[in-house]
């Protein structure tokens, strides 16, 4: 008997919880999706939230006011990616030499001593990176060119500016991933060559 009443019971709490799975997704995607860049972590994210909040019903947590519960343990989520991801360099999208150093953006380019069609390779390099960096919003690019053009450390840069590092690391986060996106045709034409 115990367990007839188990099943309907079930099968309503399932019901509930579809509903608001449908009615919920596309709002917490979009919420995330406009705090991670990668796609795939986009929908890792939401499959964890909504891992979550079956695993709340199944133990029978009081949720008041679930969408609000729903769009905090994404944010929670998403700040444990942060924390889990290191900073990328710029540089280390780019390639490693044959000891598997990694290559400067100097050592990309070609050298001026190299002759007039290097030297035109590289002026067009250097213009293109230039249009790229200026494309980017204007956080994202003084944070980029700062600590991977001029060198300096987020620390520097966060005690400088008041800014919080992690938001820092976020900004040269997306500057990286809109540079490598922007850049990648020209880099292709060229490794061709």
């Amino acid at each position: 008997m115990e367990k007839a009443l188990s099943i309907p019971l079930m099968t309503e709490q399932d019901r509930r919880i579809s509903e608001v799975i449908a009615e919920e997704r596309p709002r917490l995607r979009n919420f995330i999706r406009k705090r991670v860049a990668n796609d795939a972590d986009v929908e890792d994210l939401l499959q964890e939230v909504f891992c979550e909040l079956v695993e709340a019903h199944r133990l029978l947590t009081p949720i008041d006011y679930v969408t609000g519960w729903l769009f905090r343990v994404a944010r929670n989520r998403i700040t444990d990616l942060f924390r889990k991801k290191k900073p990328e360099n710029f540089t280390d999208a780019a390639m490693e030499d044959e000891e598997g150093e990694l290559l400067q953006l100097e050592d990309l380019l070609p050298s001026p001593d190299d002759g007039p069609d290097a030297l035109y390779v590289r002026s067009l390099l250097l213009d293109e990176l230039e249009l790229a960096l200026g494309e980017l919003p204007a956080e994202q690019r003084e944070v980029f060119v700062a600590h991977e053009l001029e060198g300096h450390s987020f620390k520097e840069l966060s005690a400088e500016s008041g800014v919080n590092v992690n938001t820092l690391l976020s900004r040269k986060r997306y500057a990286v991933l809109y540079l490598r996106q922007r850049l990648q045709s020209i880099h292709d034409e060229f490794m061709k060559k």
